[in-house]
């Protein structure tokens, strides 16, 4: 079996005039599938990147238990699953087809990117999802691995071109057409229009209805904690970037994204991570309790506390929190709470977020611990098989990305993704998105239902902005 030994050259370059976003604008009609990550929370170095990826090379594509991967040079291969067990050892014996010099930066130079939709927990857990929906239908999980990586360090001011040659003849000479791109002052820009109002998958009495059901479920102790969600959709014309761009001035947060796969989109501005794994440490930071923000910064204080206070969210959080830990412990000897219930501001939310950390157990496949800890219990509930089985059979549509995990994963297994949620799904011409609510035995109806509007109103008004850009 082949493998590509990569070859890396690089570039650096003052980025002080330079923006993530005028960088994308200038690749993205140059290269197809090209990729933005960035991040909002710049309280540390680690969080001061973003990244721009362009120009794949080799892609891995799992859908209804048939795998289709490309590796440089060479013809599509395709592969069927004899068991859906299988897809994390090929995934991971994908990732080990690449053979890279080690890595002398202290941030992401090269490996795959992509994502996992909700629905692919039939590959990681003994449960059947509902038949996809045609209208959301994307890949089941998708990665790519690229030829150029450009790095932006947000503290310095400094950025990186990298190049790398996987065996096919480059000789780094791209590194300069890339910087010729880069430094150009022009590129296009198009306008966004919403033709269309807001349409559900499910009527607001639907969804009372859902929220009794998942309440009458925890009473009986089927589920101590469970997340139905609701869907919402918009036709547009024009550019969607636009929205990207809305969002994250309206909704900065720790992962900023923009995934373009051509025919389907996925862009977002989530504020939780799925789980990151480094060096053989791993993370889940659980969002649970969530409060409106009022824009007045002594009401929010004051709703902070209250937050804080309240048995019902405090609960809620309690829960996730235990299913982090639990969730971990299946490949990790040691784990602790190192954070528990801070309070985090985002635009129009409050939420209360811990965090959760355990050391794995040696030998352990880091892809194995991605999928005993999907997807995300705070998408889900408590416990989780029992929560799943459930939310298939209420709610009207499968989940698609909602839910899922995007970002980016090394060669050798290190991994950070964030949750899909706060996401949009760009495709034909329509804009998908979700969101959910955390009920447990003592939730009120009606504040449920509000929930999901509060978590949307960020989307909401980035598509109205959108249309002023």
């Amino acid at each position: 079996m082949t493998t590509f030994s990569i070859k890396t050259s690089h570039k650096k370059l003052l980025a002080d005039t330079l923006t993530p976003v005028s960088i994308y604008l200038k690749l993205r009609d140059r290269f197809v599938n090209t990729l933005l990550l960035e991040s909002s929370d710049y309280h540390g170095n680690d969080n001061s990147f973003s990244y721009i990826c362009c120009d794949p090379m080799a892609s891995f594509a799992l859908n209804q238990g048939v795998v289709e991967q490309q590796f440089p040079g060479q013809e599509k291969e395709t592969l069927t699953l004899s068991s859906p067990r299988e897809a994390i050892s090929v995934l991971q014996a994908f990732a080990q087809r690449f053979e890279s010099e080690p890595n002398a930066f202290p941030f992401i130079t090269n490996g795959l990117f992509g994502h996992i939709t909700y629905d692919s927990v039939a590959y990681f857990e003994d449960i059947d999802m509902q038949p996809t929906s045609p209208e959301t239908a994307i890949d089941q999980i998708f990665y790519q691995v690229y030829r150029y990586v450009i790095a932006i360090n947000h503290y310095k001011d400094e950025l990186y071109i990298f190049e790398h040659n996987y065996g096919d003849g480059s000789t780094g000479e791209g590194l300069e057409q890339i910087e010729i791109i880069i430094k150009n002052r022009n590129f296009p820009t198009y306008t966004f229009k919403a033709t269309t109002e807001e349409i559900s998958n499910a009527t607001d009495d639907h969804m009372r209805g859902v929220i009794r059901t998942c309440i009458d479920h925890c009473h009986r102790g089927d589920v101590f904690q469970i997340v139905p969600s609701r869907r919402f959709s918009r036709d547009f014309q024009g550019d969607e970037f636009n929205v990207y761009r809305a969002l994250r001035s309206i909704n900065p947060s720790p992962y900023l994204f923009y995934f373009d796969y051509g025919s389907y989109k996925i862009f977002g501005s989530s504020p939780e991570k799925q789980i990151f794994i480094k060096d053989g440490q791993a993370e889940i930071h659980p969002i649970a309790g969530t409060f409106k923000r009022t824009g007045d910064d002594a009401a929010d204080a004051e709703a902070a506390q209250e937050l804080l206070n309240d048995p019902k969210e405090t609960a809620e959080h309690v829960m996730l929190v235990d299913l982090a830990r639990n969730d971990l412990s299946r490949s990790c000897d040691s784990v602790k709470v190192e954070t528990y219930k801070e309070v985090q501001f985002y635009s129009h939310v409050i939420h209360l977020v811990s965090k959760v950390v355990g050391t794995m157990k040696e030998g352990t496949n880091p892809l194995q611990l991605v999928a005993d800890t999907f997807p995300a219990g705070t998408l889900s509930g408590a416990p989780k098989h029992n929560a799943m089985t459930i939310i298939n059979g209420l709610e009207t549509t499968n989940r698609s990305i909602y839910g899922g995990a995007i970002g980016f994963m090394d060669f050798n297994g290190d991994f950070n993704h964030a949750i899909a949620i706060r996401t949009f799904l760009s495709k034909n011409n329509k804009l998908f998105y979700q969101a959910g609510m955390g009920v447990v035995a003592k939730s009120d109806v009606e504040s449920e239902l509000n929930e999901i509007n509060s978590k949307l109103a960020a989307l909401r008004n980035a598509i109205g902005m959108a249309e002023t850009i």
